[in-house]
């Protein structure tokens, strides 16, 4: 090659005082841009099958809480209309809708509390027993669990019955009756619910347990930590995203709960005295015949949920969590 002849350039180089080439854009192959879609085909049976048993219900509920539905507009005797949020008015101007809206808060939240501290506690002793009770431990309760809701609220409403009850003899209590006061009703059902609910935050903690790795929990004990402090300083940070998940699941299953009051309480208690905001909705919906009114308390409650888990959420994000 000659020293006048030109010398080969590159696409996309310059020469002396020259100006780069924009690098050339590459279209993607019309394989990749086929595998984008990939992932949501095989969502796609799911995601109908939630649309159909999740979206269209709750869409129905919201539409008939703006309507006035009766029985008479069941019926076909008079015509649907639309009220607006004249449901929703009606609702919160009732006193006894805040009466029970408090009872519920305040049950509830005794019942994930008591659910959490129960089934931790059992997680751990899970991990310091052999295997032989450990075995016993978790078939005990996975039978709890496993009991349908209606069959253990029949079985404790036995145990405590005042008349032929075990448990009124072995404490010496005589005819007393559980369910006649408020707050003992609210405390045999609580008994319930923390019953057949512990089993599910006992199995969660403890797989997240086994998780830890051994040689974190033998270094905080030779550095003479307590159980109390591992627990709360070692094994809690570590095990917050299951935390987290359980407090969630017990918030939703706690704040709507609604076999145990009905059975238990026969309906809600003595005058009302121990409704929650399920059973209420019930029986404006089903005893009472104003459905459009116990479809709003049921978008109340929805919202409710939707906020204490965006809340919670939004509060371990800022601690720097991944769930």
């Amino acid at each position: 090659m000659t020293a006048n002849s030109t010398a080969y350039k590159a696409p996309g180089t310059s020469g002396a005082g020259g100006t780069s080439a924009r690098p050339l854009r590459r279209r993607p192959a019309p394989s990749a841009r086929r595998s984008g879609w990939t992932p949501w085909l095989y969502l796609l049976p799911a995601l109908v099958l939630l649309g159909g048993l999740l979206v269209y219900p709750i869409y129905q509920l919201g539409l008939i809480s703006f309507l006035e539905y009766t029985q008479a507009q069941v019926s076909g005797g008079e015509p649907t209309t639309f009220q607006g949020f004249g449901n929703y008015a009606t609702l919160f101007g009732d006193s006894q809708f805040w009466q029970v809206l408090l009872a519920t808060v305040v049950f509830a939240a005794a019942c994930v509390l008591a659910t959490l501290l129960v089934g931790c506690a059992l997680a751990v002793l899970l991990t310091r027993v052999r295997a032989v009770p450990r075995l016993v431990l978790m078939l005990a309760a996975l039978g709890a669990w496993a009991t349908p809701a209606i069959t253990g609220s029949t079985v404790w409403m036995f145990l405590f019955d005042p008349d032929f009850g075990p448990v009124n003899r072995v404490l010496g209590l005589g005819d007393f009756s559980w369910t006649y006061g408020r707050y003992s009703a609210f405390a045999l059902v609580l008994l319930e619910v923390l019953w057949c609910s512990f089993p599910f935050v006992m199995v969660t903690v403890y797989a997240g347990i086994r998780a830890i790795p051994t040689e974190v929990l033998e270094a905080a004990a030779l550095d003479g930590a307590s159980q109390w402090r591992i627990w709360r300083s070692v094994m809690a940070p570590m095990l917050r995203p299951i935390l987290v998940v359980v407090t969630i699941q017990s918030i939703i299953w706690d704040f709507k709960v609604f076999t145990q009051i009905y059975v238990m309480t026969a309906g809600g208690g003595i005058a009302g005295q121990n409704l929650v905001l399920n059973v209420y909705a019930y029986q404006k919906a089903f005893a009472s015949s104003q459905y459009s009114l116990g479809s709003a308390i049921g978008v109340v409650m929805l919202v409710i949920l939707l906020a204490v888990t965006l809340v919670y959420l939004r509060l371990v994000r800022r601690q720097g969590e991944e769930l």
